[in-house]
């Protein structure tokens, strides 16, 4: 059964907590690392708002990176009983915690494209797998089935020490779209390296938050590809996707 947050959930801050690397959820209860987890505060006007980077000032209350356990702690009042003071919680409150994550995703991709780290468009997509300059392979989430059909195959084939291509449906065409600065966005590949590893990284929290039940029982899976899919991004050759 879920239960409501306790004082002593709280941290005592962003440079005073000394929780190391997990947290407990004030709603599951359960210890998780701190990637699985959203950090709430309370601003200075007296409203809960996510801390993303879990740098704001103030005590912070720690809910699992889910939209159904976020619903969750706004139906049962955690934040209120965990802060053990009067908050303002929007209605909205995961809806905004959706639309910063998926933010971070398109700023992510933002910075690797303006770095040249990022190659979008079907046929320039295709020849980057097929050259094996691609080391991410991400698709509009409303992408037409058979673009995304044929350039998974290619992805699938470029396979070897490090693993498989990592392919990712997390960001719209729209959001596609605002990453990168041109139109009709469905298709994007990026290089190994460093703005890979985030973009990754954000497109995960992405798609954690945004998971059913169904998607998070298959929890261990994932964190498996995770694991392969850091590896290929850290080792696979680092020549710039071929424009």
């Amino acid at each position: 059964m879920l239960t409501a947050a306790a004082p002593a959930d709280l941290d005592d801050g962003p440079r005073t907590a000394r929780s190391g690397r997990e947290r407990m959820c004030a709603v599951t209860r359960q210890v998780q690392p701190v990637e699985d987890l959203i950090r709430f505060v309370v601003d200075p006007g007296g409203d809960v708002v996510p801390d993303l980077k879990r740098k704001l000032p103030g005590r912070g209350l720690w809910v699992s990176a889910s939209r159904d356990t976020l619903a969750e702690a706004i139906r049962r009042g955690v934040f209120g009983r965990g802060f053990k003071r009067e908050v303002r919680v929007s209605p909205d409150l995961a809806a905004l915690t959706d639309g910063l994550l998926a933010r971070g995703a398109v700023e992510a991709l933002a910075m690797a494209g303006k770095a040249g780290e990022v190659v979008a468009g079907f046929t320039k997509v295709e020849a980057a797998l097929e050259a094996g300059n691609a080391a991410l392979l991400l698709h509009a989430s409303d992408g037409a089935a058979d673009g995304i059909r044929k350039l998974d195959a290619i992805a699938r084939q470029n396979t070897g020490e490090t693993g498989p291509i990592p392919i990712l449906s997390a960001l719209t065409s729209a959001e596609l779209d605002l990453a990168l600065g041109r139109s009709n966005v469905i298709h994007a590949a990026l290089r190994a390296g460093p703005a890979a590893r985030t973009v990754l990284d954000r497109c995960h929290s992405v798609l954690r938050f945004r998971a059913t039940p169904e998607h998070r029982a298959t929890k261990a899976a994932a964190t498996t590809i995770a694991a392969t899919t850091t590896s290929r991004l850290k080792d696979a050759p680092t020549g710039r996707p071929q424009d």
